[in-house]
């Protein structure tokens, strides 16, 4: 059965992130196989057939590419990605064939080419597709840019910059893949994560809550984070301003303004400045 919403269609992938892209290709078919109504089900095995019997390209656009294009309608939003993604498949689809119809398909289109890319690409061919995606405002390509693909092939600097492109654009950070085990003892993410939080906060902005889960997982300390007080400095002790007050053996201290000699002059009477009584 077809629905018109694009709620995720798998929902035990649906918890780690954009779900065609992490959910394998056998699956991805079965579901469909499952849940399709009967016409959109014959419809998606025909498109199937095609594009395995003309693979890459054929003229200005193959038969297959028509079926990206149809796929929405024929199967509903809810399953049309991951019917884009097996048609792509099927097609053996090559990193060219991809970024033609990223660059020339719609945007749902080039959502679908961005899910294919780790099942369809080994190499780094394919990473000025993701480098646009992370460039646009459309959170659900920026969704789809930060999958298994990218945390494969991105080197650490770009990866730090999509984490931040995810933060600055309101995409959860359940959408990076990788995100535990690249982040972790980062500490240049964790510096450009604390001047992001600074920024924001100086600007009177609310800081991401998923920035400080992104910092939790570097391990490193959160510079926004309270001080614990259980680590603050004890009160510093003042210099005593009569060290000599008491010499702790029970004897008075001696008078350092007296010159008569010990023993002279009386408790209650003051000694005279030159050793005489007047």
């Amino acid at each position: 059965m077809t629905h018109p919403h694009a709620a995720s269609a798998f929902p035990e992938a649906a918890r780690a992130g954009t779900t065609p892209a992490r959910t394998p290709l056998d699956a991805l078919h079965r579901h469909l196989d499952t849940h399709l109504e009967a016409p959109a089900r014959v419809w998606f095995r025909r498109a199937l057939d095609e594009a395995a019997a003309h693979p890459g390209s054929h003229g200005p656009i193959s038969v297959w590419e028509l079926r990206l294009a149809e796929a929405g309608r024929r199967c509903g939003s809810r399953y049309a990605d991951a019917a884009r993604v097996l048609i792509l498949r099927a097609a053996r689809a090559d990193p060219e064939s991809l970024a033609r119809v990223y660059f020339q398909g719609t945007a749902e289109e080039r959502r679908a080419v961005l899910h294919a890319l780790p099942h369809l690409v080994s190499g780094p061919d394919a990473l000025p597709l993701v480098e646009d995606a992370l460039r646009t405002h459309d959170t659900r390509l920026v969704a789809a840019a930060v999958g298994p693909y990218a945390a494969r092939h991105l080197d650490a600097h770009a990866w730090r910059h999509a984490v931040l492109k995810c933060l600055f654009a309101g995409v959860p950070v359940d959408e990076v893949a990788g995100l535990e085990q690249r982040a972790r003892a980062d500490a240049e993410l964790a510096r450009m994560l604390g001047d992001y939080a600074t920024e924001r906060t100086a600007a009177g902005r609310p800081v991401p809550r998923d920035l400080h889960r992104v910092l939790t997982l570097t391990g490193l300390p959160d510079p926004m984070a309270p001080p614990d007080p259980t680590s603050l400095p004890g009160p510093t002790a003042l210099p005593d301003p009569n060290p000599l007050a008491s010499t702790g053996s029970g004897a008075p201290t001696p008078d350092l303004h007296r010159t008569d000699p010990p023993g002279a002059g009386s408790p209650h009477r003051p000694a005279h400045p030159h050793g005489k009584e007047s």
